[in-house]
């Protein structure tokens, strides 16, 4: 018996830490959106996260909502000096996340400023 309930607690184990191990390092899908930068924030009681929003419709119909690792400083920083304007963020989504990563399953890794498809010219 005590045989058994050490192999079922290695076999439990092991699957927790693959879990965990898949969940950190998977991601779903990987891409580009592009809209008005309409917020950037750091937010969060017990896990400081950054968090933000895109804008991809005209009056704000469509709002993409996303997180930023707290290691992409430099993303942090171009964020916070193009909002308001349009951008085009690179972001990976993962399967599920961690309270300290962000609110969001879309991490941006990448951003760059580019001309808004609304402007009048």
């Amino acid at each position: 018996m005590r045989k058994f309930l050490m192999i079922t607690t290695a076999i439990l184990v092991l699957f927790i830490v693959g879990y965990f191990t898949f969940l950190y390092n998977a991601t779903y899908s990987e891409g580009f959106r592009s809209g008005e930068l309409i917020k950037v924030s750091n937010k969060g009681v017990a896990f400081k996260t950054w968090e933000g929003e895109i804008s991809q419709g005209i009056s704000g119909a469509q709002i993409f909502s996303f997180s930023v690792m707290d290691s992409e400083e430099k993303v942090i920083l171009d964020l916070k000096e193009m909002e308001g304007q349009y951008v085009q963020v690179k972001y990976v989504e993962r399967y599920r996340t961690f309270p300290w990563w962000g609110d969001t399953r879309y991490f941006i890794t990448d951003v760059k400023k580019v001309n808004s498809p609304f402007k009048i010219k």
